[in-house]
């Protein structure tokens, strides 16, 4: 995936959590898009803060918080691993 590999994140992104299901099937697409992309994003981007949080039965979700306290979020719901990566490249250029 290119576009992991040169994901930046821009000034206004102050922070990234992801939130998943260890077991479900709706999550599976965001646990290959940790397991493939985690760790060149967080290479290219070593003090930015993403957070990712595993919980039972939770519906997978990221969320964007930005300067000013101003945060987005959108599901991630059935998702393959190469739509989280654009969700995640969206809320960086929003």
């Amino acid at each position: 995936m290119a576009a992991a590999k040169t994901l930046k994140f821009a000034a206004p992104l102050r922070e990234l959590r992801i939130h998943l299901c260890q077991k479900s099937a709706s999550s599976q697409g965001v646990r290959e898009f940790i397991e493939q992309n985690y760790v060149t994003i967080k290479q290219n981007n070593p003090k930015f803060p993403i957070l990712i949080r595993e919980c039972s039965s939770v519906q997978p979700r990221v969320w964007a918080r930005y300067d000013m306290g101003k945060e987005k979020n959108s599901s991630l719901q059935d998702f393959s691993s190469k739509e989280v990566l654009e969700t995640v490249v969206a809320l960086n250029q929003a």
